[in-house]
């Protein structure tokens, strides 16, 4: 029950609406040139994600090669970085507030998916 209130007041007042738009648009995008469709797809993982936080966490998946590893190594240099460091941020910045810590924990978990998002897959815990 608490997950679905922080997740409802983390679509309201966290900006888990705008990071999920943020990241769809990018995943337009990325899915208008052939080339780029696979970090369209992480940004709709990511746009998922970041709509609903609590109660799910990014893990590694097993069937993840070298190519992802290359590609990620892209994302860092053309977008990862700027996202990863924006959470971060924004985390610090919510931390701040008593009420906000909650949310700028939720920023913490999305820096690593924001930073190397090819090869994971978002799971919901028990």
């Amino acid at each position: 029950m608490i997950r679905l209130i922080l997740n409802v007041l983390w679509l309201i007042f966290g900006g888990g609406l705008v990071l999920a738009l943020g990241y769809g648009i990018a995943a337009l995008i990325c899915f208008a040139l052939v080339v780029t469709i696979p970090f369209g797809v992480a940004s709709l993982r990511l746009a998922v994600y970041s709509l609903w936080p609590f109660g799910r966490t990014l893990v590694t998946k097993p069937s993840a090669g070298m190519a992802s590893g290359a590609a990620n190594v892209i994302w860092v240099i053309v977008a990862g970085w700027w996202l990863a460091l924006s959470h971060i941020v924004a985390g610090i910045g919510l931390c701040l507030t008593i009420i906000g810590i909650p949310f700028g924990i939720a920023n913490f978990k999305l820096v690593p998916a924001a930073f190397w998002p090819l090869g994971r897959e978002v799971v919901d815990l028990p």
